[in-house]
């Protein structure tokens, strides 16, 4: 059994220090949040303060939780993965899933609210990332996504990938077997409300 620490948003100097007094007293990992516009409480990129706990710790794994790749550009996350999981030296874990839609990060910058919309984007964004890691000649076409064949260098430090941890929403059966695809399941429940509706045998 293995334990991660989910360390509350804050000042990113001071998130970055306590990456350092979890990974001492013996955590598995250290996590923060991704959000875009959460109410009225301060949110930091979580892709630098990341870096700062990256930079903070020797051991740990890091990661976002979660990052819903339906608001981020497949390459531009590939890019931003590798990156850290060099500067980390192969710690960072990417937990993925839809993402909450009262996140301003969706509704109030037009961004895709439709879960099923999400759900396809998110599948893309997985297959497109896996692609782009491997460090061979990849080209991709999709409903949602479409580029022309490019190596990217460098692939991760972490061979095959980087671990991919998705949301599997029991008892969506898509949702669950996108999850059993990948590295690690995030467990949730269906259910949710007018602003973030539950999860359907689609999703």
């Amino acid at each position: 059994m293995r334990y991660g620490f989910l360390i509350p948003t804050g000042d990113p100097r001071t998130i970055a220090e306590l990456a350092r007094e979890v990974e001492e007293a013996g955590w598995d990992g250290a996590f923060y949040w991704d959000g875009i516009c959460v109410g009225a409480m301060e949110t930091y990129d979580p892709w630098v303060v990341m870096a700062a706990m990256a930079m903070r710790t020797e051991r740990v794994k890091i990661g976002a939780v979660l990052t819903p790749p339906a608001r981020r550009r497949p390459w531009k996350l590939a890019r931003e993965t590798v990156t850290l999981d060099h500067l980390s030296g192969g710690r960072l874990v990417l937990p993925v899933g839809l993402g909450a839609i009262d996140d301003g990060g969706f509704s109030k910058v037009g961004e895709p609210t439709d879960r099923k919309v999400r759900a396809r984007l998110l599948d893309e964004s997985l297959e497109i990332l896996t692609g782009l890691w491997s460090g061979e000649p990849f080209s991709y076409r999709g409903e949602h996504y479409r580029f022309e064949e490019m190596t990217f260098l460098p692939a991760p430090v972490q061979r095959p990938r980087i671990p991919i941890w998705v949301v599997g929403a029991w008892p969506s059966k898509k949702s669950m077997g996108r999850a059993l695809r990948y590295d690690g399941v995030l467990a949730a429940t269906a259910g949710g409300s007018a602003e973030s509706p539950g999860v359907t045998p689609e999703t």
